[in-house]
C-alpha cells in the first residue's frame, strides 16, 4: 500500500498590530498649505518596541496621534491589528481604541476632580465595565502608589501623576501602548522607574510599545528606532536589546 504525505494546514498569520502606508498629513488655511507629514511608511508587529525621535517640529506627535486615531490623514492607510482606521467612523475608532490601545501623554492628562483610583478606572467605564475598583487598586499598587489611591492629581508629584497616568493606558490590557515623551516633563531619578514600568509592560504583556521621545537614552532601550526630521522618516535603526 502507497502512503501519502498529508500536508499540514496552512498557519494563520496574524496582521502586524500597526501598518501604515503612505501617511500623510496637510494642514490648510485660505492662504497656505503645510504638510506635517509626507508619506509614512511603517510596520510594528505585536509586542515589539519602536523609538520616535527627531527635532521639534519633525512630525513626531502628528505620527503618534494618527497611529491612535485620534486624527485623520490626509492621503495614506493606517491599520490598528488589521482595522483600516480611514474606514471608520469616529464613534467606530473611538471604541477600537478603547479596546486597543494605550496613550500616556507628556502632559499626564490626569482628571483634576477624581482620585487616582477613580482617573485608572476612566478607560474601564467607557467600556461599561463596573465592579473593577480591585483591578486598578492592584495596578496603582504595581507602579508603587499603593499609599496614594485616594489622592487627587494636584496631590501627587509630577512621576506620581505620571504613573497614574501609566496605570490608566493599561488598566485594560491594550494590545498597543503610545507614549508621548513619557518622561519628558520628569527629572532623571523620576524618568527611570517610569520607563522600566513601560518595558515591563512590554515584555511580561506583550504590548506593543511605541514611544516618542528626545533622550536617546531612552531611544535605545527600544529594539527599533525611527528619526524623523521635515515631517518624513530619514533614517531606521536596530538595536541589540
Amino acid at each position: 500500500m502507497s502512503s501519502q504525505s498529508v500536508e499540514a494546514p496552512p498557519t494563520a498569520v496574524k496582521p502586524p498590530i500597526l501598518e501604515i502606508r503612505g501617511l500623510t498629513k496637510v494642514h490648510r488655511t485660505a492662504r497656505h498649505e503645510l504638510t506635517v507629514l509626507r508619506d509614512i511608511h511603517l510596520t510594528l508587529d505585536a509586542g515589539d518596541t519602536l523609538a520616535v525621535t527627531g527635532p521639534s517640529g519633525s512630525g513626531k506627535t502628528t505620527l503618534l496621534g494618527l497611529c491612535a486615531g485620534l486624527d485623520d490623514a490626509t492621503a495614506g492607510s493606517m491599520k490598528l491589528d488589521g482595522h483600516a482606521l480611514e474606514h471608520l467612523s469616529q464613534d467606530a475608532r473611538a471604541a477600537l481604541r478603547n479596546k486597543l490601545v494605550g496613550f500616556v501623554f507628556q502632559s499626564f492628562q490626569l482628571i483634576p476632580t477624581l482620585t487616582a483610583v477613580e482617573n485608572v478606572l476612566v478607560p474601564l467605564e467607557l467600556r461599561g465595565e463596573v465592579g473593577r475598583q480591585k483591578d486598578a487598586e492592584a495596578l496603582l499598587r504595581e507602579v508603587g502608589l499603593g499609599d496614594r489611591l485616594d489622592h487627587y492629581p494636584t496631590q501627587l508629584s509630577g512621576g506620581e501623576q505620571q504613573r497614574v497616568a501609566l496605570a490608566r493606558a493599561f488598566i485594560h490590557r491594550p494590545k498597543i501602548l503610545f507614549a508621548d515623551e513619557p518622561t519628558g516633563n520628569l527629572d532623571a531619578a523620576t524618568s527611570e522607574p517610569i520607563v522600566e514600568m513601560l518595558l515591563r509592560l512590554n515584555r511580561e504583556s506583550g504590548t506593543a510599545l511605541v514611544l516618542v521621545t528626545h533622550d536617546p537614552g531612552l531611544a535605545a532601550k527600544a529594539r527599533r528606532v525611527i528619526k524623523m526630521s521635515g515631517g518624513t522618516v530619514i533614517a531606521e535603526a536596530q538595536n541589540a536589546v
